[in-house]
């Protein structure tokens, strides 16, 4: 016996027939036999339109921020004193020893002013392929096409300093002028200069992920596989950012991994909950493997995940025309590694 109803002939009526009864969608009134219910679609319009929970401002004087002024402060004004305090005593003992001592601080206050630059100049390049993605994201729901226009000056400037995307650049400028929505021009630009960009970003990520997962199975102490993981996630996360524009140093490396953290924890951390993970864990595949290959296994996959955390932390454009990668994307050519090696 088949308990599914008979599927029911088209027909016609009049809205003004007595047996057509309008009801909303949550409503579950029974109807008489013969009755027509007609349910009417909600009005995009009048639908709730979501929005982003602002982050609070700080209102008030910021007295941690004068507290470690104040300690640098303090910090150089002895570290000078001791300088001058040690060549005066160096021209005491001798005035070829107090030109030596005094080039010596020379040269150091050079090079720290070097690096005080060179710090400063990527934490502003970092700072402005943020506001970039930010832009991007601004413009594809806005379709402000001045703005989109800005954006890809902005994101060829960038672009120039990699010779891969000469041809992409081309191809973007040449198409640029047959665009009129702000959107369809982002759009434009990610196909162009994103394309190569994302390749290579996610061929770094997979080696990387291989490299950790080989390293963490062969090792034979807890203490090294920490290390070498801590080692391989920081100079990806580097190589992604040299990729797609950025020139990360010592400080900036501090940012992108504050960042990328923070976005792991939005997305659901480190991929415990993952569905792949699930299912490798779940339907026993690690366990095929033997126990320090699965181990290795779960790290390199872990490592893959933060490696797409910071391909999403250092892009300069959303991802809208292209496909965002997935861990699924990444765990085919490391699973079939892992179980060749098993």
């Amino acid at each position: 016996m088949n308990d599914r109803s008979p599927p029911r002939r088209p027909a016609t009526f009049r809205l003004d027939d007595p047996g057509v009864v309008v009801t909303e969608a949550d409503e579950t009134a029974r109807l008489g036999r013969g009755t027509i219910q007609i349910t009417p679609e909600s009005d995009p319009s009048l639908l709730p339109v979501p929005i982003e929970a602002a982050l609070p401002v700080r209102r008030g004087f910021r007295w941690g921020a004068l507290f470690w002024s104040g300690v640098a402060g303090l910090t150089l004004l002895g570290v000078g004193l001791g300088v001058v305090r040690l060549i005066e005593d160096l021209f005491a003992r001798s005035e070829s020893l107090g030109f030596v001592g005094l080039a010596l601080a020379f040269v150091t206050a050079l090079a720290l002013a070097v690096v005080i630059g060179r710090e400063a100049v990527g934490l502003a390049r970092l700072a402005t392929i943020e506001k970039l993605h930010q832009r991007a994201a601004a413009v594809l729901a806005s379709d402000d096409r001045k703005e989109s226009r800005a954006i890809v000056q902005d994101l060829v400037k960038i672009a120039h300093q990699n010779p891969q995307l000469a041809r992409a650049r081309a191809a973007l400028e040449s198409h640029a002028g047959e665009i009129i929505d702000g959107a369809d021009m982002i759009r434009l630009a990610e196909r162009e200069l994103m394309t190569p960009l994302d390749t290579e970003a996610r061929r770094l990520v997979s080696v990387a992920a291989q490299r950790v997962s080989i390293v963490t199975a062969v090792s034979p102490r807890a203490l090294i596989d920490v290390m070498f993981v801590l080692v391989a996630s920081l100079k990806l996360i580097r190589q992604l950012a040299r990729l797609y524009g950025g020139r990360p140093g010592a400080l900036g490396m501090i940012r992108l991994l504050r960042h990328v953290i923070a976005h792991l924890a939005i997305t659901g951390g480190m991929a415990a909950s993952d569905s792949l993970v699930q299912q490798m864990l779940g339907h026993g595949i690690a366990a095929k493997l033997s126990q320090r290959l699965g181990e290795g296994m779960l790290n390199g996959l872990l490592t893959a995940r933060l490696g797409l955390a910071a391909i999403d932390v250092t892009r300069p454009l959303p991802f809208a025309a292209l496909p965002q990668p997935k861990l699924s994307d990444l765990a085919t050519d490391l699973l079939r590694k892992k179980e060749d090696e098993a």
